[in-house]
């Protein structure tokens, strides 16, 4: 059995039984979790093998891996989701066996996906208290749900109306509907998925205040990220995992980022910085006072005006649900314009179809694969294809050349280091991690003129995310036009030649991305600071 030592050459570290603090097991709190020789295995995959884990009461303890580590199946399995094929899981000192997440939640232990377990028509009070539902008189006791909800939205500054349709939310808010789904069963141990991926940095230290407040009230959490810096930040100890195993414990406080990054992946941590301009003056995107109505309140994108150059990324900031995502589905034509024009090179594109606007070399990126960018349960082969289902390598001509598509799905899991079996997996097998990378590849494969990406890195591991990176520059220098939204504002600094805010719908500032740090970007963002100054 694989112990969940530091390894050689790594830095010094506690081990993975070490206290929350960082000190030795004397006078240690009890551990809450212990995941002893941990193997999960699925057909031609073992997502686990032999892992060691130990989390102490009261801490914030990290985890971090390249993406198909196995990070997510490992907690799907103290979840309840999985059942290991070997192992023991122990909670308290006690060993349990969970058949399912209601016995996991009953035992005290809640999860927020990174893949959000939400019901778009419902609100978000019948989302949290879904399974859970407070009842007066065989009735849902809506009043004792509301009145819960709203202490633990000002309590923890989530900042939810329980009224709000969930379909209506951006995706900062529905992860916050998740964490209150958790936060309402009162689990004590809750495993967090890359909790920071949408917020800025204000709300960052805001989320990590709420952390410390869990921990003095007892509370662990298990905290799975990318962010390696904010690991560093929040965590008590960190365990790293590589290809399956456990690789090894670190104590945060002694560990650097590029330390973490080379007990991760073997290299070092990537940096999005551009130092040449490649800016031509040919127009590739030109949006023109583009309105997008609500049929209620005021529109989410107001009177935008943009210009995207060959050879030119431009970034777009805001705080989830301030048109951003609108914004995207507009130049895509998903979403119809109030008033407003769009044109693609030469070609106004308003009135054109999505069909029609990716023919004319529209690229795309989604903010969100699973409703936007994938089919679950269809075939790798079959996604790649989605979107580009009328060009080659998709048809041989009215047909779709399925040999071609395999072919061609196989070259992208080679350049793109998807994870996986073969062309034939189904999506859903894979790492949240590993469809990104499909995507990307996907995307950057038919070498559109104008690219839409919308957090192209979200969800990756340090080595994908400095591979895309690289893949934006490159294209970039190729002459291609890129519109960027990210959560990640060190993403956005490092890569825009052109960088705007967005703030209630409209375009409230265009910052020098050489200039401005991620202080200062989060304070436009939120309207703490105006183009004139301070608010």
């Amino acid at each position: 059995m694989a112990t969940a030592g530091t390894p050689a050459g790594a830095p010094a570290g506690p081990s993975a039984g070490g206290t929350g603090a960082g000190g030795g097991d004397a006078g240690a709190a009890p551990l809450a979790v212990e995941l002893r020789g941990i193997t999960k295995r699925f057909p031609g995959v073992v997502a686990n093998k032999d892992i060691e884990l130990r989390v102490r009461r009261g801490e914030v303890h990290a985890i971090v891996g390249e993406n198909g580590a196995g990070k997510s199946t490992l907690m799907k399995t103290l979840y309840g989701e999985h059942r290991p094929d070997e192992g023991q899981i122990l909670l308290d000192g006690r060993e349990v066996s969970f058949r399912s997440p209601a016995d996991a939640i009953a035992a005290g232990i809640g999860m927020v996906h990174q893949h959000f377990m939400l019901a778009d028509y419902f609100t978000v009070l019948e989302n949290v208290v879904l399974g859970s539902e407070p009842t007066r008189g065989g009735r849902l006791d809506r009043a004792t749900a509301r009145r819960r909800i709203t202490e633990i939205s000002e309590r923890y500054g989530l900042g939810l109306r329980p009224d709000d349709l969930v379909e209506d939310l951006g995706v900062g808010d529905r992860q916050r509907v998740e964490i209150a789904k958790v936060l309402y069963r009162n689990a004590r141990t809750l495993i967090l998925d890359e909790p920071t991926a949408v917020l800025v940095p204000q709300e960052v230290d805001e989320l990590f205040g709420n952390l410390a407040e869990l921990k003095r009230e007892g509370l662990t959490v298990i905290f799975i990220s990318h962010k390696l810096d904010e690991v560093r930040k929040v965590a008590d100890a960190i365990t790293v995992i590589r290809r399956g195993t456990t690789v090894g414990t670190a104590d945060p406080r002694t560990t650097t980022a590029r330390q973490l990054a080379e007990m991760m992946v073997g290299t070092e941590l990537p940096s999005p910085e551009i130092r040449t301009s490649t800016v031509r003056e040919t127009p590739v995107l030109q949006l023109r006072e583009v309105t997008v109505a609500a049929p209620t309140g005021r529109p989410p994108v107001d009177d935008v005006t943009l210009t995207v150059r060959e050879g030119e990324v431009v970034g777009i900031a805001g705080v989830e649900g301030n048109g951003q995502a609108e914004l995207v589905d507009a130049v895509m034509g998903l979403r119809p314009l109030a008033t407003g024009t769009v044109r693609l090179g030469g070609d106004d594109i308003t009135a054109w179809s999505t069909r029609a606007r990716r023919e004319a070399g529209l690229g795309f990126i989604p903010e969100d694969r699973h409703r936007q960018g994938m089919l679950l349960d269809a075939p790798l082969w079959e996604n790649r294809i989605l979107g580009h289902q009328t060009r080659p390598p998709a048809v041989k001509g009215p047909f779709i050349d399925r040999r071609a598509a395999r072919a061609d799905t196989a070259r992208i899991m080679r350049d793109y280091d998807v994870r996986a079996p073969g062309p034939d997996t189904l999506a859903v097998a894979l790492s949240g991690g590993n469809q990104q990378k499909l995507i990307v590849g996907r995307e950057m494969s038919a070498r559109p003129r104008l690219l839409l990406a919308a957090h192209p890195t979200r969800g990756v591991d340090v080595g994908a995310q400095g591979a895309i990176w690289r893949l934006l520059e490159e294209a970039r220098a190729e002459g291609m036009g890129i519109l960027l939204v990210s959560a990640d504002l060190d993403e956005l600094i490092g890569l825009s030649d052109t960088l705007h805010v967005m703030l209630r719908g409209r375009l409230v500032a265009t910052l020098d991305p050489s200039a401005v740090t991620p202080e200062e970007l989060g304070g436009y963002m939120t309207g703490a600071q105006t183009a004139a100054g301070a608010a």
